[in-house]
């Protein structure tokens, strides 16, 4: 159940970066927003090469090696999803128009699943995951 409501919430996520884009509200010229999307980015290369590029699963699937706790993991469980959050979520906002809120309300919707369906996962492959979890934040260090 969990893998097959991780794998909605990704199809989630991908149309609502897809509608976005369409919409051409993604990339908007403003250096703020350009700032904050290029820290996005850069956190999100830092996470996959901390990870490893050929961990990615339509489905969550935790790795089978080990729990990583290393890099952009050391103060936040889910870079990966908070870099596509903190990439979508501020041109939407900028642009205030219903249809594109609501593209990221749905970006947003499907990584919060995502994330409590991997972390279920999680906690059942790797007992220390609950200790792990009580230290550090889901998506901002030291608040969320």
């Amino acid at each position: 159940m969990f893998r097959v409501a991780s794998s909605i919430s990704f199809l989630a996520m991908v149309a609502g970066i897809l509608g976005l884009i369409l919409r051409r509200e993604l990339l908007q010229p403003l250096p703020w927003l350009i700032a904050v999307q290029a820290a996005a980015v850069l956190l999100m290369f830092w996470a996959r090469v901390t990870f490893g590029m050929g961990s990615f699963h339509l489905a969550a699937d935790p790795t089978e090696d080990k729990l990583i706790t290393s890099g952009p993991y050391r103060w936040i469980r889910h870079p990966i999803y908070a870099a596509v959050i903190f990439f979508t979520l501020p041109p939407a906002i900028v642009s205030a128009q219903a249809p594109s809120l609501a593209l990221a309300a749905l970006i947003v919707l499907g990584a919060g699943i995502r994330m409590l369906c991997e972390e279920h996962l999680l906690i059942r492959r790797f007992p220390e995951y609950r200790e792990y979890a009580s230290k550090t934040r889901r998506l901002i260090p030291w608040v969320f």
